[in-house]
């Protein structure tokens, strides 16, 4: 298949995905990136965000905290910390993690703490957003 890659998805606990697919746009620390069959090999840091691929022209979401994604060979392959297909969120429990992170903010004081409360802040309204996304069986 000439017009596809390969995306791998991992993360220390599971196979999150391992599909053949059109295209894979990923949340890379330095921006977002995008990736075509044939695509220059590289290597890069991933954030905290939505990683989206299209795969039989419908697109579909996953949340990916950390971790690297590496492009060789016309394969995508993501090593993530974290990694959740939309349709596997918990909307309430990223509300919550999103309410207490919030809560956290408003009464942090040192500057290490306001590091970690945003970063959690961060996750559970990327969480949140691919939920939105992906709200028909992770397509939109």
């Amino acid at each position: 298949m000439a017009n596809t890659l390969k995306l791998e998805i991992v993360t220390p606990d599971r196979k999150v995905l391992s599909e053949e697919v059109e295209y894979v746009g990923a949340p890379g620390i330095m921006g977002e990136f995008g990736v075509l069959p044939s695509h220059v090999p590289f290597l890069s840091a991933l954030g905290v965000g939505n990683l989206h691929y299209k795969q039989g022209g419908k697109a579909f979401y996953v949340f990916v905290a950390g971790g690297f994604a590496e492009v060789s060979n016309n394969q995508v392959t993501v090593l993530a910390e974290v990694a959740e297909m939309a349709t596997e969120i918990d909307i309430d429990r990223a509300q919550k993690a999103k309410a207490r992170a919030e809560e956290r903010a408003a009464k942090v004081k040192e500057k290490q703490e306001a590091t970690r409360t945003q970063a959690a802040l961060r996750r559970a309204v990327s969480r949140l957003n691919c939920k939105s996304s992906g709200k028909s069986a992770g397509t939109c």
